[in-house]
């Protein structure tokens, strides 16, 4: 692992070197293509004079309040359409629907109902990313091994012993994926809320740099952007594994 770490960094340091190389010797104008020294200057002034840190506060609060959201309405949607196969095959088309239409397309309709500022960009936000952890989570709860729910029937444990003991640890690892799916599309979706109804956040921020021709500024806001989006995949990345440690233990001391 550490290895593979080591490569991945190397190898970004090299499209980094090789990006900065071509820039000077191709004299690129910054305002078509910035050196990523000149992105690295420009980041480090707007961090340093606090310029960016509300505008990173704001999409922040938006990512975490649609991530809540949405997964918690992906989760307890898919808990309750993998347990019920009535609910199912009359909500799971709606559902899809929901996913088909382009969240781009119904942000006008979203600024009409909730006006302009975070909300509608907190919906939208909910709206991209609950879908991934509903699906999954459907999915895995119609995986469980026969031969395992047999034996809870035998012992005749209630549907809620069920889910909570069988169901949902067996399913861990597919929910798990599905909530790191919705947390790199509550990124998407914050920012471009943003781009529509919002005079603040990261995605704000990249219209503005984009109308005053700012290209280091769009680019360290896209540094930005990607930083903090591979921080939460992370950290999803280690609540996961904390989570199938601690289900792994609870299984061995029940079955000892």
């Amino acid at each position: 692992m550490k290895r593979d770490a080591l490569l991945s960094t190397l190898l970004g340091l090299a499209c980094l070197t090789a990006w900065e190389v071509a820039v000077r010797v191709g004299h690129t104008s910054p305002l078509v293509l910035p050196a990523p020294s000149v992105v690295a200057h420009t980041l480090w002034l707007g961090l340093n004079n606090g310029y960016l840190w509300p505008h990173i506060l704001h999409t922040l609060t938006e990512v975490v309040l649609g991530l809540l959201l949405g997964a918690s309405m992906g989760f307890v949607g898919g808990v309750v359409l993998g347990e019920s196969a009535r609910w199912r095959g009359v909500l799971m088309p709606y559902v899809v629907i929901s996913q088909v239409v382009p969240k781009l397309a119904l942000a006008p309709l979203f600024i009409v109902w909730f006006g302009f500022g975070t909300l509608p960009t907190v919906v939208m936000t909910a709206l991209i990313c609950f879908f991934p952890l509903l699906e999954n989570t459907v999915t895995c709860m119609q995986q469980v091994d026969a031969n395992q729910l047999a034996l809870f029937r035998m012992l005749r444990a209630s549907r809620w012993q069920t889910l909570w003991r069988l169901k949902l640890p067996a399913g861990l690892a597919h929910i798990m994926a599905g909530l790191r799916v919705a947390v790199v599309l509550a990124w998407v979706g914050a920012v471009v809320g943003e781009f529509i109804s919002a005079s603040r956040g990261l995605g704000a921020l990249i219209i503005a740099a984009q109308g005053s021709m700012d290209t280091p500024l769009m680019f360290a806001v896209l540094t930005v952007i990607t930083v903090l989006g591979l921080a939460f995949y992370k950290l999803c990345e280690w609540l996961e594994r904390r989570l199938l440690e601690t289900s792994f233990e609870l299984s061995t001391r029940t079955s000892s």
